[in-house]
């Protein structure tokens, strides 16, 4: 939501008002197709795990939905699609536009924007392989994870408190504490792992749920919710062609721009009518490619290899850890600790701008404590002792006041003289 909530103030930080309404109106339905696509799997999933929001809406839990569930994993993948910016659905038109009108106002917001696209794709597609491909995770009644995780992590039950951890992630543990990778979720022995995870307490474990109307397998959704996803399903199709221009009287035209006839386009001003099909065929390419290496990218790290298998003994037998396999997956968890930490933005900022304004804060406190309050506070506390000396000195007799403040007067006046 928000890298597309990013595109959108882009477009209207270049001027290109009728482009950012226009991905607010695509966006809308592939986000809300999203929405109620999630809605459905959860629906499914309580079936299984019983009402337990927890439970229901974790993805851990889930994989392998796509046979149980496949009305939904179909308009869900169409959603993820969209807004992935593949054509022809509704928001590769918005987005490419967007992109098309970085590209005249600034080459470097158009990368950036590019970037965005991947990312998109990338972290969409991780929720759709996690959720619908693979094995039914809930199976795997031994499930359990490691708390080796770097830093902070909030737990994957969805509970909101934080545990310290250590620098390493290990990751999940499967059947008799057998190690397994973060990203291929494969399993392979190691007798360290078996030892170290005997001493720990699991990160995650999976029992049998306590429900009384039990299933084995989740099922599909009833019409009444599968009615209003294959309404956002045709608008998801349909909509895009609210911004794709016709020639009318020699002029490009489009819908949303008949629309939008009384507000003004900063950035197309003096621009000419005719769409210029090459450059936005040459930019929707490059958008095109970026994504599908997100999903490309996305693939690799987060489907399982054994989609297609059933024997595990088997596939422990190819992927036994190996130097090759160590490697990568070093770079992998890196790559993921690196994204887990936010690309360690916030330890950057709480080391070089919170804890720097903190000890600054406490030099100014302590100045103004004790010097400039020091100085006040000197000042008051050495009138109250003269004006005790002087009424000691002066004993309450007027000529002795008097004597008191000449002799003072003629002290001064001598110091005056002899120095000025």
């Amino acid at each position: 939501t928000m890298s597309q909530l990013g595109y959108m103030m882009l477009a209207l930080g270049m001027g290109s008002y009728r482009s950012a309404l226009f991905h607010l109106i695509t966006h809308a339905y592939s986000k809300a197709l999203l929405f109620l696509g999630s809605g459905s799997v959860i629906h499914s999933m309580e079936t299984i795990v019983g009402y337990s929001p927890d439970k229901s809406q974790n993805m851990v839990l889930m994989g392998g939905l796509t046979k149980h569930v496949p009305i939904t994993k179909t308009f869900f993948l169409l959603g993820t699609l969209s807004l992935c910016g593949i054509p022809p659905l509704a928001c590769f038109w918005s987005k490419d536009e967007i992109l098309n009108d970085s590209w005249l106002y600034s080459p470097m917001f158009a990368i950036i924007a590019l970037a965005t696209a991947g990312l998109t794709a990338f972290y969409m597609f991780r929720i759709y392989l996690l959720t619908f491909e693979g094995h039914f995770n809930i199976d795997f009644q031994n499930y359990s994870g490691n708390k080796n995780t770097p830093l902070y992590s909030i737990s994957l039950w969805g509970k909101g408190y934080s545990k310290r951890l250590t620098k390493k992630f290990g990751l999940l543990r499967i059947n008799n504490n057998e190690s397994a990778s973060f990203f291929s979720k494969r399993t392979d022995g190691s007798e360290q792992n078996v030892k170290k995870t005997n001493r720990r307490r699991p990160f995650i474990k999976i029992f049998h749920f306590e429900n009384k109307k039990t299933y084995s397998y989740p099922y599909e959704s009833d019409n009444t919710m599968l009615f209003p996803l294959l309404v956002l399903v045709l608008f998801t199709l349909v909509v895009g062609s609210l911004g794709i221009p016709f020639n009318q009287e020699g002029r490009d035209f489009d819908i949303l721009t008949k629309w939008l006839a009384p507000s003004i386009n900063l950035l197309h001003q003096k621009s000419k009518d005719s769409t210029d099909w090459y450059e936005f065929s040459k930019n929707a390419i490059v958008s095109v490619s970026i994504a599908y290496f997100g999903i490309l990218l996305a693939s690799f790290l987060y489907k399982p290899i054994y989609s297609s298998f059933q024997n595990f003994d088997l596939i422990n037998s190819f992927v036994k850890t190996g130097l090759r396999r160590s490697r990568r997956d070093k770079i992998l968890n890196s790559l993921y600790d690196w994204s887990y930490n936010r690309a360690y933005i916030d330890a950057f900022y709480t080391t070089f701008f919170t804890r720097s304004i903190r000890g600054l804060a406490q030099l100014t406190r302590f100045f103004d404590r004790r010097v400039i309050d020091g100085i006040t506070n000197g000042v008051g506390v050495m009138s109250f002792f003269v004006g005790e000396g002087i009424k000691y000195v002066g004993g309450g007799r007027i000529s002795s006041y008097l004597f008191f403040y000449f002799s003072c007067v003629s002290v001064f006046l001598i110091i005056f003289y002899f120095i000025f």
